[in-house]
């Protein structure tokens, strides 16, 4: 399968690639900055690295010149706000629905020709625990979440008759770079708090997309699969 994984160069994506490319898929991923930890993962699978802004929509499609027609896409890229919305800029609320929300627009706009005409393929799109209920002092975040998921199920209404899939992953808490800056005790109380005693790991997430993109996932579509250790039960 021809595979693309955007926000690829670390944590999830960065998983995600390293098992598509072990279960022998041709995989590309996009990344924005982290161009060392791109070049060694690409040395590591295989896995082909662009740079690529995934809310430059200009940007998005020099990317896909640069590929062949995708059998699957993971739209995993985005980025978090921490604040009371009261101190939020326009500007940061902006860039969170371009990245979390636009990204996944261009990303799957620049897909669906070759799926559609194959009238095959499978989307996956990564949100969170806090598009489904919400966090407070993450209010841009949650939302921005919420409308991945929004824009999952009426994809998958929309395409499914076209023999392709969509599904959304929902992360709990998981050990990223994202979550790098949580204290000790903070840690400690989410694990808690987790009805598993433990935070997510990118591996974890990164699976639920090769279920979701394999043969076993096949008759599954328009759903939110919650990766998150039973910290949110919806």
């Amino acid at each position: 399968m021809n595979i693309l994984i955007t926000g690829g160069s670390r944590g999830i994506g960065a998983a995600a690639v390293r098992l598509f490319a072990a279960r022998g898929d041709r995989v590309w991923f996009l990344y924005e900055k982290s161009y060392e930890k791109a070049r060694a993962l690409s040395f590591d699978t295989g896995a082909v690295g662009i740079c690529c802004d995934v809310a430059d929509e200009a940007a998005v499609q020099a990317a896909f010149r640069e590929l062949p027609p995708l059998d699957g896409l993971v739209c995993n890229a985005g980025i978090a706000h921490y604040g009371l919305i009261s101190e939020i800029t326009p500007d940061a609320w902006r860039r969170i629905f371009a990245v979390n929300v636009d990204g996944i627009f261009h990303c799957v706009r620049a897909a669906l020709p070759g799926m559609l005409q194959k009238k095959d393929g499978c989307i996956v799109t990564v949100s969170s625990m806090w598009g489904q209920v919400g966090a407070s002092c993450e209010v841009a975040y949650s939302a921005a979440k919420a409308g991945v998921i929004g824009f999952t199920k009426a994809l998958a209404k929309e395409v499914g008759p076209s023999g392709i899939t969509v599904n959304c992953i929902a992360p709990g808490v998981v050990d990223t770079e994202m979550n790098a800056g949580l204290s000790g005790d903070t840690r400690k109380e989410l694990k808690e708090e987790t009805p598993l005693g433990r935070l997510g790991t990118p591996l974890d997430v990164a699976k639920a997309c090769i279920f979701l993109s394999s043969e076993d996932g096949a008759f599954i579509t328009g759903q939110v699969l919650g990766v998150n250790g039973g910290l949110v039960i919806v």
